[in-house]
């Protein structure tokens, strides 16, 4: 499955190369910065020092300016966060998070959605879809992931700690992430999960990217405003709830166009002063 470490507003260096490092020694290559403190610090020396080695994942590593260019080509989004948020998508621990996403991909079953913790609503896997790929997020050495970040994610990873200490240094926080990944996809002495051509033929619909989601979310809070439905000075949850709706659905770009459809038709239902009817059917 394709696999995706996204580190968004990374302020330290040297924190950067020890992230390559830990991706390399798990045979993960795919590092993307978010906004980094550093324009150059890919090959700033304290990097490559850090880095240890893994000079070819910091060769291929990108670095974009808005989490909206990171995300595209994934789906299925995971937070990291030390605290659970009073509002958002489900805190799960990464061993039964990833352990439950895994195993449902080699089935080539639903995409997961929130997982199979005690926090899982009843509609875990029964989507339709399955995920494009799987981005792991991680915030600020010293912020974290800010609220609007966490929101668009499908879950939040908390790794088990002390009680008394919780505080994990942000390289840390990525390798013991993709340790667990790699070991819920069956460490390197496994049989690779990746389907041939003939088995992909066969599966569910593949779940539309994280782009494809935000631009339907932003077409239907532009409809609800015109509708009359959503009040942009106080817009409350919804758009968050949306977000998280959509993301359990685990739509299909197929699906996607449907509802930006809906969307559309409502906006000409408003500009012209009702709704449009359908050829073929009778007034």
């Amino acid at each position: 499955m394709k696999t995706r470490f996204i580190l968004i507003e990374t302020s330290h260096a040297g924190n950067v190369g020890a992230a390559a490092r830990a991706l390399k020694v798990m045979g993960f290559d795919d590092l993307v910065l978010v906004r980094p403190r550093w324009p150059d610090v890919l090959a700033r020396e304290e990097t490559v020092q850090r880095a240890s080695g893994a000079t070819d994942v910091l060769a291929r590593a990108r670095i974009v300016a808005t989490l909206d260019e990171a995300l595209v080509g994934v789906s299925h989004l995971c937070a990291t966060a030390m605290t659970p948020r009073d509002f958002g998508p489900p805190t799960e621990a990464p061993r039964v998070h990833l352990a439950g996403l895994a195993a449902r991909w080699r089935a080539g079953d639903a995409d997961p959605g929130p997982g199979p913790g005690p926090n899982a609503g009843p509609d875990d896997g029964s989507s339709g879809t399955i995920p494009a790929g799987v981005a792991f997020l991680f915030g600020s050495e010293r912020f974290g992931m800010a609220n609007a970040d966490v929101y668009r994610c499908h879950v939040a990873l908390s790794i088990p700690t002390a009680p008394g200490y919780g505080s994990l240094n942000l390289a840390a926080a990525v390798q013991l992430i993709a340790y667990e990944w790699r070991q819920a996809l069956g460490g390197f002495d496994a049989t690779d999960v990746s389907d041939g051509p003939e088995d992909a033929a066969l599966r569910s619909p593949t779940q539309a990217d994280a782009a494809a989601v935000a631009g339907l979310l932003a077409h239907w809070e532009q409809a609800l405003v015109e509708v009359g439905f959503l009040d942009p000075a106080a817009p409350k949850k919804l758009m968050p709830r949306l977000n998280q709706l959509f993301n359990r659905a685990g739509l299909s770009a197929e699906e996607i166009h449907i509802l930006r459809g809906v969307a559309k038709a409502m906006q000409q239902a408003v500009a012209t002063g009702g709704p449009q009817a359908s050829p073929g059917r009778k007034p």
